[in-house]
């Protein structure tokens, strides 16, 4: 009697984030690179240096658009 395995699929998973926070991201960290992205709610902080905080903006804006951004972490 040949037996037969069950093939197993992986479930396809949805999105963590969208496309559009995707493109948020992608456009604070051309704007770090440019210079032109700024810390603080209305840009009086200063020019953001790092990485990290130019993804945070962008998800932040993605967030504000309604773009499919999981929650923050506490």
């Amino acid at each position: 009697m040949a037996s037969r395995k069950k093939h197993s699929r992986k479930k396809h998973s949805s999105r963590k984030y969208s496309k559009g926070a995707s493109k948020s991201v992608k456009s604070a960290m051309h704007r770090r690179k440019k210079g032109t992205l700024k810390r603080g709610k209305s840009g009086h902080g200063g020019k953001v240096k790092s990485r990290k905080q130019a993804i945070a903006i962008g998800l932040s804006e993605a967030r504000k658009k309604g773009a499919k951004v999981p929650r923050k972490a506490k």
